[in-house]
């Protein structure tokens, strides 16, 4: 479709990326632990807002270049591969510590409801290094070396993440709102991290393989 691949994969990639605790996730618990639903709700659209710069970098930022380059495609695949790779060592070894520490990351000042929580959620992930790195990694991953359009491949994938991980997070705000107290337990953290990092094992491992015609 549009140039791209392996859609189910890449869907149980998203929902993985969004079900492991992050910065994000813990920005929208505490929003709507101490400011009720539409503050998370309003936090959940800040965040998809700041996906979107991370898409239009990702996708204006590269596509001529890979457009006009079938080494330079793959050049970036396998660099996004190895970025994979070093991530998912670092879940792992969260997985075995139980690391705590995307928790530590949420300061204790709640934003207000509306647009303050919504500028905080873009703020949070459109200057979130790693979630640029993640996008530029991972949505090669998922478009054919031959696709005619590059960009609108790299936009619909791009648009894909941001629509899912809405969703996501509309669904989680709804989940949570109704207690007082909540946190990942260790156990929790410690199996999304380690079914993460073997997902993104597995996204590397298929670079190893050309793709077939």
């Amino acid at each position: 479709m549009l140039g791209t691949h392996d859609l189910p994969l890449f869907a149980a990639t998203v929902f993985v990326l969004n079900a492991t605790p992050g910065v994000d996730m813990m920005l929208v618990l505490a929003s709507t632990l101490k400011r009720g639903v539409r503050a998370g709700l309003m936090t959940s659209l800040g965040v998809a807002a700041g996906c979107s710069v991370h898409t239009l970098l990702a996708t204006f930022g590269l596509a001529a270049l890979l457009g006009a380059s079938a080494a330079a495609f793959m050049a970036l695949k396998w660099a996004g591969a190895a970025y994979l790779v070093w991530l998912a060592i670092g879940m792992f070894r969260q997985a075995l510590q139980g690391d705590a520490s995307v928790i530590a990351a949420v300061d204790g000042t709640a934003p207000d409801t509306g647009w303050a929580a919504f500028r905080r959620g873009v703020l949070t992930n459109s200057l979130n290094p790693k979630v640029a790195l993640f996008f530029l990694a991972l949505l090669p991953q998922f478009i054919a070396i031959d696709a005619p359009r590059k960009t609108v491949a790299f936009l619909f994938l791009g648009a894909w993440v941001i629509a899912q991980g809405l969703l996501f997070l509309a669904a989680f705000v709804l989940l949570v709102a109704p207690l007082r107290r909540w946190s990942p337990g260790r156990r929790v953290r410690s199996g999304l991290n380690a079914a993460g990092g073997s997902l993104f094992v597995l996204l590397a491992a298929r670079l190893a393989w050309p793709e077939s015609d």
